[in-house]
C-alpha cells in the first residue's frame, strides 16, 4: 500500500526531476575563506550565464573554490539523447565523455579543488541482467543495455573506480560517484553480488541486485583507490552515500530497493536520512512522515557536521528541507505561498541551499539563513536573463551554481554562476561584478574565481606534485587524514 503510495506521488513530480537532482554539490565548501562573503543580510549576487545545457537531466552540479563546476548535458541524436559529462572552468566547458567508459553517456556529479571529477558513466560491457542502474531508459536517454559504473576523472583520463566483491570475488556489475573530497575520498554507492528481495521487479524496476553505500579512498596517494561498504540503518538492503567532508564524514540514505526514481537519480525508496561518522551510521531522525512521499534522506553536509536533505512531513503531506545539527533536526518551511522546499547543500557558515515549490511544483532557487527562506531571484539584479530554477551548491567564496530557465522561456535551460558581493546592487554595478567591496577584497574574490589562489596552493599543497620521498612527510605532516586509514570502525 504504501509503495503504491509514493509510486503514485513520486509520479506526479516526475516532470520536475532536474531541479530536485541537486544531491551531489558539495555541500560544503573546500577551501577556507577570509571574506563574509555569504550569509550576511547585505549579500547580493550578480549571475554568469554558463551557457544552455539541454533538457532534463542536464544540469551543474558541484562547485569547487578553485572555481571547477562538475555537471552533465544533453545532446539530441539521430538515434536519441545522450548526455555527457562536463566540466565548466569560468564560462569555458570542457566535454569530458570521449572516450569515457565507452559508453553513450556520463554524468560528472562531483569535482574537488584540483579538478578531479567523479560520476557515472555506461560501458561497452552488456550488462547480465540487463538493468537500468543509471537510468537511461527512465530518463528518455539511448539505453545502452550496458553496465553503467562509477568514474574517476583526473589528469584528463576517465578510469573506473572498483566496485563490491564478495569472498569469491565476484564484483557488482554498476555503481555511482556522488561526491569527491580534496583528499580524493568520494562517496556513492556499488551494486553487490546479492539479488535485492525487496525490488519490484519489471515492469517497474529492472533492479535485480543490491546497491550498498561505499566510500572510496587511497591509503596513500599513490596506491589505487579501494571501495568499502558503509552500513545501512534499521537492516536496509540499500542505501546511498551523496556527500562527503573534507574529515571523510559522509551523509545520504538508506531504505529499499524501487523503480528508477528520476528525482534521486537511484532505484532508492529513501526511508532513513543518514550521517556516516568514523563509518558508522546515525539516523537522522525525519519530520513526521515515513519516506514514501519525496522520501528521507540526506543530500548534503559541511565540515562542521551540520548536515541538510529532505524529509516527508506527518502522513506523507508534504515534503520539506531539513537541517541536522547537534542532534536536531529542524523544518526549512517553504517560500511563503508555497507547499514544498528541498535543501540541497549547506556552508561552513550555515547558510542553506536549495529550492521552494508552489502546489503547481513551480520551482523557485532559495537560501535559508537562521532558519528563514529567501527566493535568490530576488537578490540579483532585475535585469538578470535568467530565472534561477534551483541553488545547487556553494563553495568557501559563498559562489552558488544551480539550473535557470532563460526568462520567457519554458525549456531553454541553462547553468548559471551567482558569485556575491557586499551591499546593495543595481542593473548598473552588476557589470563590474565588485560593487560594495573594497578594492583589495575584490581584487582577492576575482583572483579566486579564476583560480589562481588555488593554482598558487597546488605548487605548495598539492600531494600528487610532491617528490616520492617526500610523500610520507606530507601526509604526517596532516595528522590521520583520510589517506592513512580506511574509514574506522569504533567511535571517538
Amino acid at each position: 500500500m504504501k509503495t503504491s503510495a509514493w509510486k503514485t506521488k513520486s509520479s506526479c513530480i516526475a516532470g520536475f526531476a532536474l531541479a530536485l537532482t541537486c544531491l551531489s554539490g558539495p555541500g560544503r565548501a573546500q577551501e577556507k575563506s577570509d571574506l563574509r562573503l555569504e550569509g550576511s543580510p547585505l549579500t547580493r549576487y550578480i549571475v554568469t550565464d554558463l551557457g544552455p545545457i539541454g533538457p532534463p537531466p542536464a544540469q551543474p552540479f558541484a562547485l569547487s573554490a578553485s572555481g571547477f563546476v562538475s555537471g552533465e548535458v544533453v545532446l539530441a541524436g539521430g538515434t536519441g539523447s545522450v548526455s555527457h559529462a562536463v566540466i565548466w572552468k569560468g564560462r569555458s566547458m570542457t566535454d569530458i565523455s570521449s572516450p569515457g567508459m565507452g559508453g553513450p553517456s556520463s554524468a560528472a556529479f562531483g569535482v574537488n579543488v584540483w579538478g578531479q571529477a567523479v560520476g557515472q558513466a555506461d560501458t561497452s560491457t552488456p550488462d547480465p541482467k540487463e538493468e537500468d542502474f543509471c537510468g537511461s531508459s527512465a530518463l528518455g536517454l539511448t539505453h545502452s543495455g550496458n553496465t553503467c559504473v562509477p568514474f574517476l576523472f583526473q589528469e584528463a583520463a576517465m578510469s573506473a573506480l572498483p566496485l563490491l566483491s564478495d569472498s569469491a570475488g565476484a564484483s557488482g556489475n554498476n555503481g555511482q560517484a556522488w561526491q569527491i573530497n580534496r583528499f580524493g575520498v568520494a562517496a556513492g554507492s556499488s551494486e553487490n553480488t546479492t539479488a535485492d528481495s525487496t525490488c519490484p521487479g519489471p515492469p517497474s524496476s529492472a533492479q535485480v541486485y543490491e546497491f550498498k553505500p561505499v566510500v572510496w579512498f587511497r591509503l596513500f596517494p599513490w596506491s589505487q583507490p579501494v571501495v568499502q561498504a558503509l552500513p545501512t540503518v534499521a537492516d536496509d538492503p540499500d542505501g546511498v552515500a551523496f556527500a562527503v567532508n573534507e574529515k571523510g564524514e559522509a551523509a545520504g540514505g538508506t531504505g529499499s530497493c524501487g523503480p528508477f526514481n528520476t528525482i534521486t537519480l537511484t532505484n532508492l525508496v529513501p526511508l532513513h536520512a543518514v550521517l556516516w561518522q568514523h563509518g558508522k551510521p546515525i539516523d537522522l531522525g525525519n519530520l513526521g512522515g515515513d519516506g514514501h512521499f519525496g522520501g528521507i534522506y540526506a543530500t548534503g553536509l559541511n565540515d562542521v557536521r551540520q548536515v541538510v536533505g529532505v524529509s516527508d512531513t506527518t502522513g506523507d503531506a508534504s515534503f520539506h528541507g531539513f537541517l541536522w545539527q547537534d542532534g536536531h533536526m529542524s523544518d526549512l518551511q517553504p517560500l511563503a505561498g508555497d507547499s514544498y522546499s528541498y535543501a540541497t547543500a549547506i556552508s561552513d557558515k550555515g547558510l542553506v541551499l536549495g529550492l521552494s515549490l508552489d502546489a503547481n511544483f513551480n520551482l523557485r532557487a532559495a537560501l535559508w539563513e537562521n532558519g528563514k527562506p529567501t527566493d535568490l531571484n530576488t537578490l540579483v539584479p532585475a535585469d538578470t536573463t535568467l530565472d534561477l530554477q534551483t541553488a545547487c551548491s556553494i563553495n568557501k567564496e559563498g559562489q552558488i551554481t544551480g539550473i535557470a530557465l532563460a526568462k520567457g522561456t519554458a525549456s531553454d535551460y541553462h547553468a548559471y554562476l551567482a558569485t556575491p558581493i557586499l551591499g546593495n546592487v543595481d542593473s548598473d554595478s552588476a557589470t563590474t561584478g565588485v560593487e560594495g567591496t573594497s578594492k583589495e577584497n575584490a581584487k582577492t574574490l576575482q583572483q579566486r574565481r579564476f583560480g589562481r589562489l588555488a593554482s598558487q596552493r597546488s605548487r605548495t599543497e598539492r600531494p600528487f606534485a610532491r617528490s616520492e620521498s617526500s610523500k610520507l612527510d606530507w601526509l604526517a605532516s596532516r595528522g590521520t587524514g583520510p589517506y592513512l586509514s580506511a574509514p574506522r570502525s569504533e567511535t571517538n
